[in-house]
C-alpha cells in the first residue's frame, strides 16, 4: 500500500518530507485553502509522484499546472464531471504530443497522468454515483465530508466501504494520524480494504497548515505495518 503526504507549502519542508520518500507529495493549487501553493517545487526524487490538488477549477489552468510543475497526478476535489475527467486526460494528451515535437523540446510534461477523483463520505454513501468516473479515472479517494473540500481533521466510519462494488483502486483519506495507526493496521486485514490503494494523510501531522511534522510522519511510516520504509 502506497503513502501520500498531501499539503505541501514550504521549500525547506518539502525537502524534508521528501526524504521520508512517500509515494506522492499534494501539493494545494486552490487559492481558498490555508495550504495553496503558489511557488515552485524543489528537485525531489522521481520516485515520488507530484499531485496537484484542484477544485473546480478551468481545465486550461490544471494543464498549466501540469506543464509548469510536471506534474504526474491531478485529484480532483470539487464537483468534477465524468467529461471534465475525460477531456483533461484528453487535454494531457495533446500536450504530451506537443512536448515530443521537435520544436517543443522546452515543454517538460510527464506521459503519464493519474486522475485522482475525490467523493467526500459521512456517515453512508451512495456508490452508484462512481459508476461514469469509472473509464476516466484512475483512482477514486474517498475522505470525510465536511466544511471544507479536504483537511478537516477528521475521520469517517470506514466499515461504509465494506459496501464497496467497484475494483477501482481508492485512496483512503480524512484526518488520519498517529492515534490511527493501530486501527489502519487492523484495517489493512478486512475485507473492506481489498481495493486499497494508498493511505492519503494532510492536517493531522501538521505544526500548522502547510508545515509537517517529520518525525511524527517518521512514526507514522513504522507504525504501519504494510508500508514500506
Amino acid at each position: 500500500m502506497k503513502l501520500k503526504v498531501c499539503g505541501m507549502k514550504y521549500q525547506d519542508n518539502i525537502q524534508a518530507v521528501a526524504n521520508l520518500q512517500p509515494d506522492y507529495l499534494g501539493f494545494i493549487f486552490y487559492e481558498k485553502s490555508v495550504r495553496y501553493f503558489n511557488t515552485s517545487i524543489p528537485n525531489i526524487s522521481e520516485t515520488i509522484k507530484k499531485t496537484g490538488v484542484f477544485v473546480n477549477e478551468t481545465i486550461e489552468f490544471v494543464v498549466k499546472q501540469i506543464q509548469t510543475h510536471n506534474l504526474q497526478a491531478v485529484q480532483l476535489h470539487g464537483e468534477e464531471s465524468p467529461e471534465y475527467c475525460d477531456q483533461l486526460k484528453n487535454c494531457h494528451a495533446e500536450l504530451v504530443s506537443a512536448s515530443l515535437d521537435k520544436n517543443l523540446k522546452h515543454l517538460q510534461v510527464d506521459k503519464s497522468l493519474e486522475i485522482i477523483k475525490v467523493f467526500s463520505i459521512k456517515d453512508e454513501f451512495d456508490f452508484d454515483v462512481l459508476k461514469p468516473y469509472e473509464p476516466v479515472c484512475n483512482y477514486f479517494l474517498f475522505d470525510t465530508k465536511g466544511k471544507l473540500p479536504g483537511g478537516n481533521g477528521y475521520t469517517f466510519d470506514w466499515n461504509v466501504l465494506n459496501d464497496y462494488p467497484s475494483t477501482k483502486p481508492f485512496f483512503l483519506s480524512g484526518g488520519i494520524g498517529l492515534n490511527e495507526a493501530d486501527k489502519l493496521n487492523a484495517f489493512k486485514q478486512s475485507p473492506a480494504s481489498k481495493y486499497c490503494y494508498a493511505i492519503d494523510v494532510n492536517s493531522k501531522f501538521e505544526i500548522e497548515p502547510g508545515l509537517k511534522h517529520i518525525e511524527q510522519l517518521k512514526q507514522f511510516k513504522e507504525a504501519l505495518s504494510f508500508i514500506e520504509n
